[in-house]
């Protein structure tokens, strides 16, 4: 069996690339690969900030593999499939260290979804994103009904999924479903800066960040506030925070700790 998740290390930073011919889809092996993947990148003390693409130029990933979903029909076991989804993205959420997507091409249903779960996203011109899955008779069930509207509201994320029509980068753009836009063949190249940029920073305010954003989102503002000092006072006691603030003051540039906490 071909391997269809491949991980390279440059630097600090991991480069995962789905390589799933013609476009990537999500298959299971690729759901497994990706999951082993995070896993084991997320261990490595020598990686500060992680990169998700697609190999070639056509897409980034075109969704489920629909020649599985006739397996689906009818099954009462299915939320097994539906929950392994549901399990890649969510690790990839909360990852403790920065996740980048960069979309090179067709960035479909279940692809989608997998760019909504990382932190930023940047997009190359000729991508195209949406989720069709109501041409199906179905609708996004991994994490696009949840994690869309937060990003791009809710009337925005209405139309993508009521009528399920793609969109191309720099509408994504103009509704911040993407970070960011680039000339065809140079998503990478950004990807990589900015991915060397994050790896220099502090992983654990990015975290506390994070965490925060996170449980504002699920809870009302006054409690979000709560959470936001706690993490705040608790950063305070951090080594990084020493580091930080005593750079700033002898005027040199911080060295962060970058071992896993």
């Amino acid at each position: 069996m071909s391997e269809v998740v491949k991980v390279k290390i440059e630097g600090r930073v991991a480069i995962i690339t789905i390589e799933n011919p013609p476009v990537n889809v999500l298959s299971e092996q690729v759901v497994l690969g990706l999951i082993n993947a995070f896993k084991r990148i997320e261990e490595d003390s020598l990686v500060s900030a992680v990169i998700l693409t697609g190999a070639g130029e056509k897409a980034f990933m075109a969704g489920a593999d629909i020649k599985e979903f006739p397996t689906w029909l009818g099954r009462e076991d299915m939320v097994q499939h539906v929950e392994l989804n549901h399990q890649l993205f969510n690790y990839i959420e909360n990852l403790r260290k920065p996740t980048i997507a960069m979309l090179n091409g067709l960035t479909l249903g279940g692809g989608c979804e997998l760019a909504l779960s990382c932190d930023l996203r940047i997009a190359e011109e000729h991508a195209k994103i949406g989720l069709p899955e109501i041409n199906l008779g179905i609708f996004p069930g991994g994490g696009g009904t949840q994690r869309l509207p937060k990003l791009v509201g809710i009337s925005n994320a209405k139309e993508l999924m009521f009528f399920g029509e793609s969109i191309d980068a720099t509408q994504a753009l103009s509704i911040s479903l993407v970070n960011k836009v680039t000339k065809t063949g140079e998503g990478l190249s950004l990807a990589k800066e900015w991915a060397t940029k994050l790896s220099k920073k502090s992983l654990n305010s990015i975290n506390s960040i994070k965490e925060a954003m996170q449980y504002g989102y699920e809870h009302s503002f006054d409690e979000g506030i709560v959470k936001e000092t706690e993490l705040f006072c608790k950063t305070f006691q951090h080594q990084d925070a020493f580091e930080g603030i005593n750079a700033f003051i002898e005027k040199r540039k911080p060295v962060f700790n970058k071992a896993n906490e």
